[in-house]
């Protein structure tokens, strides 16, 4: 589902992120969500940034996950330049266990919004999901496949502890 017509950009900040992301990616592709994965590095590579943020809308993406550790400017960073709902999932950081990046990512100034998610992986799923559920709102195939995967995960759950 990745590539040509992707309608979530995944984007993360380095390679080493990537064994974060992937659940993000995972999950989409479990949802049947066409989406493309990116590194683009808001320190790094700021121009590489400029230009996927700012030509997101335009390429047909409806919606931005973004992974970042450390410092975590990147989906800070990609919200101010573009009008799409970004998604900062905190990548969890050897120094400060992702505590660094998760404070980075959720206190953005009033104006520039960043939904955040959870550090790592759970962060990473949710973002997927929570991608899922925006696209889900005009678009009725994929709502059913959420629900059906929302009803999975319910009737995965024992019911007793012998289970």
């Amino acid at each position: 589902m990745s590539g040509d017509g992707a309608q979530v950009g995944i984007i993360m900040g380095s390679r080493s992120d990537w064994e974060t992301m992937r659940h993000a990616s995972e999950t989409l592709e479990a949802l049947g969500v066409a989406h493309e994965c990116k590194v683009v590095s808001a320190h790094r590579t700021p121009r590489r940034l400029y230009d996927y943020a700012t030509g997101a809308a335009g390429r047909g993406l409806k919606v931005i996950v973004a992974g970042a550790g450390g410092a975590a400017h990147l989906p800070g960073m990609a919200a101010s330049m573009t009008r799409l709902p970004v998604l900062g999932v905190p990548v969890e950081s050897k120094s400060l266990k992702g505590m660094d990046s998760l404070l980075s990512i959720v206190q953005m100034p009033g104006g520039i919004p960043v939904g955040t998610l959870a550090i790592g992986k759970p962060g990473a799923i949710n973002a997927a999901l929570l991608a899922a559920a925006i696209l889900a709102t005009a678009d009725d195939a994929l709502a059913a496949r959420l629900d059906a995967w929302r009803a999975r995960q319910t009737d995965a759950v024992a019911e007793t502890v012998e289970d």
